[in-house]
């Protein structure tokens, strides 16, 4: 079985090129109208400089494998959807504040490193249920993310223009620009978690234990420069990593190309290209399209797929068994994850499979009020990410990250957390154009969340005989 796998990706390897994808199908792609600008804007993103790196890939798909073995934990979050008028230099900087302040936290609690995987640097596409939309007598195409129309409910900001390629391309260099200045400067020096202060937060329920832990680590750091009598390492400057769902083929395969140093094609348009749920299909446009990067792969899974069907998909993205090649993203809804999530752990485990498993609590927990608003309970996703770490200890695998949609503004998109914010409070600051994020203290209680449900997990261990433990609720700070 092995060899007829490595055969398969040698054939693969060898008769792939980024353009196979459009001989299959290919569903949540725009349609243009100007063809002859499609392709001059194609054109020139063929020749625009890549915005990541071959081995800054290669380097984050072994910390993935460490990420599966034990050895680290992956935190990957941003926005549900970036959008253009965003890439200003505070957003970006909160974005990364928030996500540099949760990776303290979990490797203050964890005792392990933290991979860092942001949603930006290129999430502009987003699917959609239906192509068009209807408010009224009016019909129009869908919003399908600012890479390719605009949220306003017109006929000329719903068409969709190939330039915006171009623009997606400018905001995703212009935000990765940023963030590696701010990192090289010592943004994110773990000597100086101070930096990393929301102005906004100052007086949050959870910050007074942030300080605290910060202050821990910044003094530790300290005491180890005054022994060694001189400064710390440059590793104690935090790495980081892009990631998008791999939506826009046309987009995605202007920007993978091959490098002098490495064999392959690389997706050089983010670091971690993701498949979502409604583009999986296993004789699909999209898996064909990944199957022929060497990235490391993210797989969403939700509660309609089979193991079966899993299997199949891993046969054809991962046919090596590579290790840190894919992380299965699970979203399986806080209803659901305890009837599905045990029967996808066993058949890979019974297959030898060697993936990332990490949940993603948000997606499967949407909800809309009677005012018609998309929101999500943080009870619901907190009930999910517990219900994760239980039914992974009990199934002898192991949660190894978590993603997450989430934003450094002080927005009220989704209920409860320690504010308890209420279906009252989402109109006070509801900013997202698509879907619901955790704010700065919601995310932060995710984070110390993660920490005490690792714990439990490990200490727990597996318990065989059961497919799932019932859920242990984690205590969370009092506020």
């Amino acid at each position: 079985m092995i060899m007829e796998r490595h055969l398969a990706s040698v054939e693969t390897t060898e008769s792939w090129t980024p353009s196979s994808w459009k001989h299959k199908p290919a569903v949540q792609q725009p349609t243009y109208r100007d063809k002859p600008a499609l392709e001059r804007a194609l054109a020139e993103l063929r020749l625009l400089p890549p915005l990541v790196t071959s081995w800054e890939v290669l380097a984050l798909k072994r910390k993935l494998a460490d990420a599966a073995a034990g050895r680290c934990f992956l935190l990957q979050g941003g926005d549900c959807a970036e959008s253009f008028g965003d890439c200003i230099s505070p957003i970006i900087a909160n974005r990364l504040k928030v996500l540099l302040q949760m990776s303290l936290v979990l490797m203050h609690g964890l005792r392990l490193p933290v991979v860092r995987v942001g949603r930006f640097a290129g999430q502009y596409a987003k699917p959609r249920s239906a192509d068009m939309e209807t408010r009224g007598n009016i019909t129009l195409p869908s919003y399908r993310g600012d890479i390719v129309n605009a949220s306003a409910f017109t006929a000329a900001a719903r068409e969709p223009d190939p330039q915006r390629l171009i623009e997606a391309h400018s905001k995703s260099a212009l935000t990765m620009n940023f963030v590696r200045a701010l990192i090289d400067g010592g943004f994110a020096d773990l000597r100086h978690p101070e930096y990393w202060d929301l102005a906004w937060v100052e007086h949050a329920p959870l910050q007074s234990e942030y300080q605290r832990m910060a202050q821990s680590i910044a003094d530790s750091m300290h005491f180890v420069e005054t022994l060694a009598d001189e400064p710390a390492r440059a590793d104690a400057r935090v790495g980081f990593y892009t990631s998008h769902e791999a939506l826009l083929l046309d987009y995605e395969a202007a920007l993978t190309r091959q490098v002098p140093q490495h064999w392959g094609w690389f997706n050089l348009s983010t670091h971690f290209p993701w498949i979502g749920m409604r583009t999986a299909q296993l004789d699909g446009a999209h898996v064909e399209y990944c199957c022929g990067i060497r990235n490391p792969i993210g797989l969403k899974l939700g509660p309609e797929v089979k193991p079966e069907q899993l299997l199949r998909l891993l046969d054809v993205l991962d046919p090596d068994n590579e290790p840190g090649r894919i992380t299965v993203i699970t979203r399986m809804g806080a209803a659901k994850i305890e009837s599905e999530l045990p029967r996808h752990l066993h058949a890979l485990k019974a297959e030898g499979r060697r993936v990332l498993w990490c949940c993603d609590p948000m997606h499967g927990n949407g909800e809309t009020t009677p005012n018609g608003v998309k929101t999500r309970r943080f009870e619901n996703i907190r009930a999910e990410l517990e219900t994760a770490f239980d039914i992974h200890a009990a199934c002898g695998t192991r949660l190894g990250g978590v993603h997450l949609e989430l934003t450094g503004e002080n927005v009220t998109e989704c209920l409860g957390g320690a504010r308890n914010l209420t279906e009252a409070d989402l109109a006070r600051a509801y900013k997202s154009t698509v879907d619901p994020r955790l704010n700065y203290e919601q995310s932060l209680e995710i984070a110390m969340l993660i920490v005490r449900k690792h714990g439990a997990s490990i200490a727990a261990g597996p318990s065989p005989g059961h497919h799932a433990r019932q859920p242990q609720r984690a205590m969370l700070i009092p506020v």
